[in-house]
């Protein structure tokens, strides 16, 4: 089972909790030519009324400028992975392992499955973890 690892900057803005609200940051990014491959928006319970989206990549000289302007800015705290492979069943489960094996308690994780092929992404709190994550995940049997 090889896996593809790489380290992945992630973009985040604070958006209002309301119909719109993640449509108000995203459509300037749009309008600039943003082709995303990960988008994320949730409610923020510790600020009532408010969300967060988070989107990656962010690239281009002009996109960067638009992603800016909207209130997005480069996550110096959120440490990302792109985790890709052939999807296998209880794969989830070997990756969860092999993070607690390592020692890292990670922030967050999403998969997806396509046909055969997962991608799952992951935040860790320091880059030091995303370190260990990356050399725990590419001694994956």
């Amino acid at each position: 089972m090889k896996l593809t690892v790489n380290r992945t900057d992630v973009w985040t803005a604070t958006i209002e909790d309301r119909a719109g609200g993640a449509a108000q940051k995203l459509e300037p990014l749009a309008t600039a030519g943003a082709s995303f491959e990960f988008v994320f928006a949730r409610r923020t319970p510790e600020q009532p009324g408010m969300g967060i989206v988070f989107v990656w990549p962010v690239k281009g000289a002009k996109v960067i400028r638009a992603a800016q302007e909207a209130g997005f800015a480069k996550s110096g705290n959120i440490h990302w992975l792109r985790i890709e492979g052939a999807d296998k069943p209880g794969l989830g489960a070997k990756i969860a392992r092999a993070l607690a094996d390592a020692g890292i308690n990670f922030r967050g994780i999403s998969a997806t499955a396509l046909g055969r092929k997962f991608v799952s992404h992951l935040a860790l709190d320091s880059a030091e973890d995303r370190e260990k994550a990356v050399g725990a995940l590419k001694k994956l049997p």
